[in-house]
């Protein structure tokens, strides 16, 4: 039976905290003609959710986030162009950080005026904003052991439960004939569509813990799976957001999918506009199935 989300799903921390705090500069940002001529101190803090991961077992900088970067990026926006108010300056930074920082999953920051002019006794005045990244991806989902039917709905089902994964869809079920490998029972594949705030790699390890819980054994090369999740697309080829991943863990997009048309028919069916880079080249994966013909591919009746 599927496992219990409450009972069995113990997921590990979707990040690691990097904390920033007290990066200080002087600007000339307010509402006053004292405050554009004299200037006072703004200070900043930056609590950063970064999957480290990587970097971990690289020892590899470039591999996580370079704080010194960030620390500069926000000097030079605090030093730069006068704004009337902070909220416009907290803005600024907010979108600096996530756009240039795709490590960055969610970030807490702060920024603080303590001289403001305000006119009475006061420790401090800051505005605090929270941001998190929201990027679409691509599950595939495939079964073949036990009752593989059961077992692709409710994995999808607990896709939801992970955190930073939000707005699950999922095609229709679809039995597929198996593709290379020894010989083995029928498939039960389908795809789903959703959004998450987690790094590829971190993603990738939290749909590898839900295969685990559902008995996924790793032992023959396209063998027989209780449970298989592959990740096919990171971001949206369209417009620009798509994450292109080539390392000794991940590849993105998936380097065999516009070959599958056990991914392709459940993709194109639940996302008409679909489409995945190959070979550098964006294709609408309506050509791409149009180029492999015929495929043992059929829709499951869910009235049966």
């Amino acid at each position: 039976s599927p496992p219990t989300p409450s009972a069995s799903l113990r997921w590990c921390d979707v990040a690691e905290v990097i904390t920033l705090a007290g990066v200080t500069a002087y600007g000339y940002h307010g509402v006053l003609d004292s405050e554009r001529q004299e200037g006072q101190d703004f200070i900043v803090d930056v609590s950063m959710d970064v999957d480290t991961t990587p970097a971990a077992h690289s020892d590899d900088v470039t591999q996580t986030v370079n704080y010194a970067e960030v620390a500069a990026d926000i000097v030079a926006i605090i030093e730069g162009e006068p704004r009337n108010l902070i909220e416009t300056v907290m803005a600024q930074i907010a979108d600096t950080v996530m756009a240039n920082y795709e490590l960055i999953q969610s970030a807490t920051i702060t920024l603080h005026k303590p001289q403001a002019p305000v006119g009475v006794p006061f420790g401090d005045v800051s505005i605090r904003t929270q941001c998190h990244r929201e990027v679409p991806v691509v599950i595939a989902v495939g079964a073949n052991l036990g009752q593989p039917d059961e077992t692709v709905t409710g994995a999808i089902g607990q896709l939801d439960d992970i955190p930073g994964v939000w707005g699950v869809r999922a095609s229709p079920l679809y039995r597929t004939t198996p593709v290379g490998g020894p010989e083995q029972d029928d498939y039960v594949n389908a795809v789903v569509l959703a959004s998450t705030s987690l790094s590829p790699h971190r993603l990738l390890l939290q749909l590898q813990q839900l295969e685990n819980l559902w008995g996924r054994t790793r032992t023959v090369r396209w063998g027989p799976r209780s449970l298989d999740l592959d990740l096919v697309q990171y971001g949206d080829p369209g417009d620009g957001s798509e994450q292109l991943v080539s390392d000794e863990v991940l590849e993105l997009p998936h380097p065999r999918a516009y070959q599958r048309a056990f991914v392709l028919v459940p993709w194109q069916a639940i996302d008409d506009a679909a489409a995945l880079t190959v070979d550098g080249v964006v294709t609408e994966v309506s050509v791409l199935l149009a180029g492999l013909g015929s495929s043992a591919v059929t829709e499951i009746d869910p009235t049966r």
